[in-house]
């Protein structure tokens, strides 16, 4: 079986020590992204859709990386700190995931806090490598 980090992938913030996903076989784990740019910079501070665009944006990348695409994504974890935020959760993702024709499965969390402040939601996805 394959199995392969992928830590630095173009498009979301270089990191030390840190894997944005794991590939077994044919499976991708990408870890949970946050609205952190390329730069380093939160986008969408106390916004929390501008935040979920944001993290699509870095799991759109994160997963090219790896292989694979929205499209083949079947499960999505979602960290949010507060229910408020659901219906721009929901918003983003719909609209996301729109042209691929479907919404994968998905566990929604509210946490106390994320690893900053300033993050609103985080959200993971496990899918398929093409």
């Amino acid at each position: 079986m394959e199995f392969s980090i992928i830590q630095n992938p173009a498009g979301v913030l270089m990191t030390k020590g840190y894997a944005h996903a794991a590939r077994m076989g044919d499976i991708l784990f990408v870890s949970g992204q946050v609205a952190q740019n390329e730069q380093g910079e939160i986008v969408g501070k106390g916004d929390p859709e501008a935040q979920v665009e944001q993290i699509f944006k870095n799991l759109e990348a994160v997963l090219a990386a790896g292989g694979s695409s929205l499209a083949r994504v079947g499960k999505i974890n979602i960290l949010s700190t507060s229910m408020d935020y659901l219906p721009a959760i929901r918003t983003v993702r719909d609209r996301v995931f729109a042209p691929v024709g479907h919404v994968p499965a998905s566990t929604l969390a509210i946490i106390s806090s994320l690893a900053q402040p300033d993050y609103l939601v985080e959200i993971e996805a496990i899918a398929a490598v093409e």
